[in-house]
């Protein structure tokens, strides 16, 4: 499902220093793995994240989503690949703080012209999270465990096969990074595709596959037992 070949990122800061924060990836991902990328911070986990998102491009190498070559895709090419192949869950959660469950769920297919029935697919995505009778409750009402997984339900509701999660047990407390954990193994039990990003070993030893990184290249790719 993902090829990576060769990938750099690297930024100029003031005064024209260059720092390299990938250096030549190479990674190939199937399609149904769950896959964890373990580093510490600033080690470049989540620019490869983004790159992987669709939301960055390499500043070299090669990228395959899918058997196509994402350095060919245009923007709307690329933002019709982030909207209907890829679900994204974020550490911060990202939702509007004056909006519903229901209505933060249902953003992503407001992109989908052709989809008027917004609201059922955006109650199914909560209720599989376990959210149904949370639809009509602004973040500020819910526990952070709880707005995780209306994130998780926002990134599901368009079905993409791949779900990516950048340190999404970062804000909770461990029962809810237990709750959120056991979502992503069932969605990957489901047959979705889920590359974590984390820094905290308790949580990648959960996926089937641990990658990890160090000053922007992978140092080691352990697959677990199942």
């Amino acid at each position: 499902m993902i090829e990576l070949h060769g990938i750099t990122k690297t930024y100029v800061k003031n005064g024209g220093l260059t720092v390299k924060v990938l250096d030549g990836i190479d990674l190939q991902i199937k399609q149904g793995e769950f896959v964890a990328i373990m580093a510490p911070s600033g080690m470049g986990k989540s620019t490869l994240m983004n790159i992987i998102g669709c939301l960055d491009h390499p500043s070299a190498g090669r990228y395959i989503l899918d058997g196509n070559e994402v350095e060919l895709m245009d923007d709307d090419d690329l933002s019709r690949t982030r909207n209907k192949k890829i679900g994204f869950v974020f550490q911060s959660f990202n939702l509007l703080p004056k909006t519903t469950a229901l209505e933060n769920v249902e953003l992503p297919l407001l992109y989908s012209p052709e989809d008027h029935d917004l609201a059922a697919r955006a109650q199914a995505a909560l209720e599989a999270v376990g959210l149904g009778d949370r639809l009509h409750h602004v973040p500020s009402e819910l526990s952070g465990g709880q707005q995780q997984r209306v994130a998780i339900a926002r990134a599901l509701v368009n079905d993409p096969a791949l779900v990516l999660a950048d340190e999404p047990t970062g804000n909770l407390d461990s029962a809810s990074s237990e709750e959120v954990m056991n979502i992503f193994k069932k969605l990957n039990a489901s047959g979705r595709t889920i590359i974590l990003v984390t820094h905290e070993a308790e949580v990648a030893e959960q996926a089937q596959r641990i990658i990890k990184m160090k000053d922007g290249r992978i140092v080691s790719d352990e697959r677990r037992a199942s």
